[in-house]
């Protein structure tokens, strides 16, 4: 597709979403459930066509020569596309938030003033890899009454357009514009600069994959970008701790899956448990085959864990988001070090604490600057379907209108309204 025809085809879909995004505001709440409902039931009747379409992408994907990680983020299997459906149907029953009121105040002047919670119109949706994104961001723009445009990667283009077709048919079952949610058809990356770059029809883009790609619609974008740019999360285990349940969350939070972006990729250890606490989550890390880039303290004491892959750790580590099978193992002397360690290296995503120590946890949430700040929980639970929220559109490590897990909240605005009987101003 030449430019110009890019240019034309991106322009088309903009102003169809934004058509579109009038009638998905003022949908009611129960029609918007009727096409949620109707996408989880065309997604389980559809598992096995769906494999056929994924099958397609997997083949290319390992014949350009992709890594099996990257590889393993584009899969449509039976679970993954189960995991979609139930995500469709959690937010189905959830209370709809649009339309409600918030904070209604007389004023002295007789008037009410409050904030009413509207949709924003249209967002952009683009992403890589994990076509699973297509039903997440399709059913978080219905629900929230917003139209989306969506732009997953070449690589994942069969399933998506496989996906996309199927969130259309459930619009249309339930009497939404079809319009209502599109998928961009070319792979042509010039679609890319045309959608971050009209903001008559665009009111935020949504950026999810690699730096690289986060970076540059950062930089060209003519809307607002909610976005994360990496996921270097750590687990910090305190002084006092219960050591057997620190194993069993670091070794989670390292190796339930290595390609999330809430996978930990830095374990920080008080020296006061380090001597007991390292040699058994070593052991379990060894087991498994994972690397351990540690500072000279830590090293010494894992080297006595048979089969340990161990490498010294250089200052690039800390900063480090592997999506690999390495972790950055450190000693700090407890919990102030480790609260300054994080706040400096990591990319304020998510960051956990495993102590005893109500008084050590209280500071650590209040201290550590992430989206997402846990005690006694593995970081592999900083996601929307986790926290609640049905399905999640990103995670924002952003400050401003949405931060952490995005769900309906963060694609929804305020606007406010003010309830008179004829007053005027004096």
């Amino acid at each position: 597709m030449n430019a110009l025809n890019v240019a034309e085809t991106t322009h088309t879909l903009g102003f169809q979403a934004k058509t579109a995004s009038a009638l998905m505001a003022k949908a009611p709440a129960a029609i918007k459930s009727k096409a949620l409902k109707a996408l989880a039931r065309l997604l389980r009747e559809n598992v096995d066509a769906l494999q056929i379409d994924n099958a397609r992408d997997l083949e290319r994907a390992r014949a350009a020569g992709l890594a099996e990680p990257m590889v393993d983020r584009l899969k449509l299997s039976p679970k993954v596309l189960e995991t979609c459906a139930e995500g469709c149907e959690q937010l189905a029953t959830m209370p709809d938030i649009i339309g409600e009121i918030l904070g209604m105040k007389q004023q002295p002047s007789g008037i009410r003033v409050g904030q009413m919670r509207v949709p924003i119109g249209v967002f952009g949706m683009i992403y890589e890899s994990r076509p699973n994104v297509t039903i997440e961001a399709a059913s978080l723009s219905i629900k929230s009454g917003n139209a989306c445009i969506l732009r997953g990667g070449s690589e994942a283009i069969d399933s998506n357009k496989a996906l996309a077709r199927l969130v259309q048919q459930a619009l249309a079952e339930a009497g939404l514009p079809e319009h209502g949610v599109q998928l961009v058809q070319t792979t042509d990356r010039e679609a890319v600069g045309q959608l971050i770059a009209m903001p008559q029809f665009v009111d935020v883009i949504i950026p999810r994959g690699g730096k690289g790609l986060i970076e540059r619609i950062s930089r060209d974008a003519k809307v607002p970008v909610i976005k994360h740019l990496d996921g270097n999360c750590h687990t910090y285990v305190d002084d006092p701790c219960d050591i057997a349940m620190a194993v069993k969350v670091a070794d989670n939070a390292k190796t339930n899956k290595y390609s999330p972006c809430n996978a930990s990729e830095g374990l920080l250890v008080a020296r006061g448990v380090a001597a007991k606490f390292l040699p058994q989550i070593g052991a379990v890390y060894a087991a498994k085959g994972v690397e351990m880039r540690g500072c000279p303290e830590s090293l010494a004491i894992l080297q006595s864990v048979p089969g340990a892959q161990l490498v010294p750790a250089t200052e690039q580590d800390w900063s480090e988001e592997y999506l690999a099978p390495i972790i950055s193992v450190k000693i700090v002397a407890g919990l102030d070090e480790a609260i300054a360690h994080i706040n400096h290296y990591s990319s304020h995503h998510t960051d956990a604490i495993l102590t005893r120590d109500h008084m050590h946890a209280q500071q650590f949430l209040r201290e550590v600057d992430s989206a997402s700040v846990m005690v006694n929980a593995s970081t592999r639970f900083a996601d929307g379907f986790e926290y609640g929220l049905g399905a999640e559109i990103g995670i924002s490590t952003d400050k401003f209108h949405a931060r952490g897990p995005v769900g309906i909240e963060g694609l929804t605005s305020l606007k406010y309204v003010v309830l008179g009987e004829g007053e005027v101003r004096g």
